[in-house]
């Protein structure tokens, strides 16, 4: 009744601007195909009329990593010229196409996606098999019935199409409330406004003062000391070794009496670029990038490997505690915080990392890159070209309030506490 069609695989360095359109997982949800601007083309040598789509034909997700996709089916409506299908998905073409409307519905079911999740577990990745699909039992009526059972789902359509639309209304404006509050939050926790003052708390200013001399220790001679200071005028002034004059800071909102005002520089022991080499399918190193991280979780089963040099792999090796920056392109700004590191791994090269010392709260520093604050700092050094980018000096710059430690680690507890209820 069926056949299973494989997708084709490439070699990334044929990918182009026009050709062969080759549809991937993102193009497919809910029995539709879309299309993007950034959709995949290789040349016409990878041209397989066996693989071209056809109008009725059903492509599923057959290879990935997450169980609310695998399996996830689209349904060819009208011809598509010059269009295949990639490695990771299938085409399931009724060898009869008067079965295709019907047939379809039957990959829209929970019924077709339980079966697929089940039998699709993989160690580090879930997969189709064509056995999976072709030992499916589905429930065939006459096909009379078939004609009626489709005209009376497609006469629905409109009405879920309708809700869906409100559907995500209602998702967009909670997303929004949410991502509000929790804007807020983070500008109430970097104020000192989310949790009581504890007078019993060192200063900050003490902390920051081990920290200076911790770095110098790490620094030698080329440690230049510099730190944010409160004149007797109540304004903020700089003050860096070998200057003349203290520079006066401007600071956006005031802060509790034993916090302190502190250059992102002077946290940090290292700021340094990633190590630029491709992706490879194995090996020993693997290369994080930040299309690996989301929701500061890195996916590692999904994690490229590259060739580095042995000797330069301790220089860019990920230690727990590292936050990463994305330097340039769409993402530039977001950050990840190392909590683990299950293998040997370093970092990509539009990546950043930082080193600071382990006598502050890692995931304060976190969440005061997650800030409006942090983001409206970032923006005033980015520059703006066809890709924006920043870079090591445009961190390094930042200026963030630093409460004594107890109180960062207060506030992460409560800020925890908080979006944990949300």
């Amino acid at each position: 009744m069926i056949q299973i069609i494989s997708g084709v695989s490439y070699d990334k360095k044929d990918v182009t601007t026009n050709g062969v359109r080759i549809l991937r997982g993102g193009n497919i949800n809910d029995l539709k195909i879309s299309l993007f601007t950034d959709d995949i083309f290789l040349p016409e040598k990878y041209y397989d009329s066996e693989k071209q789509v056809q109008e009725n034909d059903i492509i599923i997700v057959a290879s990935t990593g997450s169980k609310s996709v695998i399996g996830k089916a689209g349904y060819i409506l009208a011809p598509m010229n010059n269009t295949q299908i990639g490695a990771f998905l299938r085409i399931v073409r009724c060898l009869d196409k008067i079965f295709a409307p019907y047939t379809k519905l039957i990959f829209a079911t929970e019924y077709y996606r339980g079966h697929i999740r089940q039998l699709s577990q993989g160690t580090n990745i879930n997969n189709v098999k064509a056995e999976y699909i072709n030992n499916l039992l589905i429930p065939l009526p006459p096909l009379a019935e078939q004609a009626r059972i489709v005209a009376e789902i497609e006469k629905f359509e409109p009405l879920i199409a309708e809700y869906d639309k409100l559907e995500q209304q209602a998702t967009k404006l909670d997303d929004e409330i949410y991502d509000k509050l929790k804007k807020s939050i983070l500008q109430y926790a970097i104020q000192g406004k989310l949790v009581p003052q504890d007078p019993n708390d060192e200063p900050a200013s003490a902390l920051l003062e081990r920290i200076r001399e911790e770095k110098k220790a790490k620094l030698g001679k080329k440690y230049v000391d510099s730190y944010i200071y409160k004149g007797d005028d109540n304004c903020y002034y700089e003050h860096i070794a070998g200057r003349e004059q203290d520079d006066l800071v401007e600071v956006p909102f005031d802060i509790p009496d034993n916090w302190a005002w502190v250059r992102w520089g002077n946290l940090s022991f290292s700021i340094q670029y990633g190590y630029n080499a491709p992706a490879k399918e194995s090996g020993r190193i693997k290369m994080v990038r930040i299309s690996d991280i989301h929701n500061n979780e890195v996916d590692w089963e999904h994690v490229p490997f590259c060739d580095i040099n042995e000797s330069d792999i301790k220089t860019y090796l990920l230690k727990e505690n590292d936050i990463l920056f994305a330097r340039t392109g769409g993402t530039v700004g977001k950050s990840y915080l190392v909590t683990s590191v299950p293998q040997e791994a370093i970092y990509a090269g539009y990546l950043i990392r930082t080193q600071y010392s382990n006598q502050l709260s890692a995931q304060y520093l976190k969440y005061f890159m997650e800030s409006s604050f942090y983001w409206m700092q970032l923006k005033d050094g980015t520059i703006a070209t066809a890709q924006p980018n920043c870079n090591g000096q445009t961190l390094s710059k930042m200026i963030l309030p630093l409460p004594p430690l107890a109180e960062q680690k207060r506030i992460v507890a409560k800020i925890n506490e908080i979006f944990e209820m949300l």
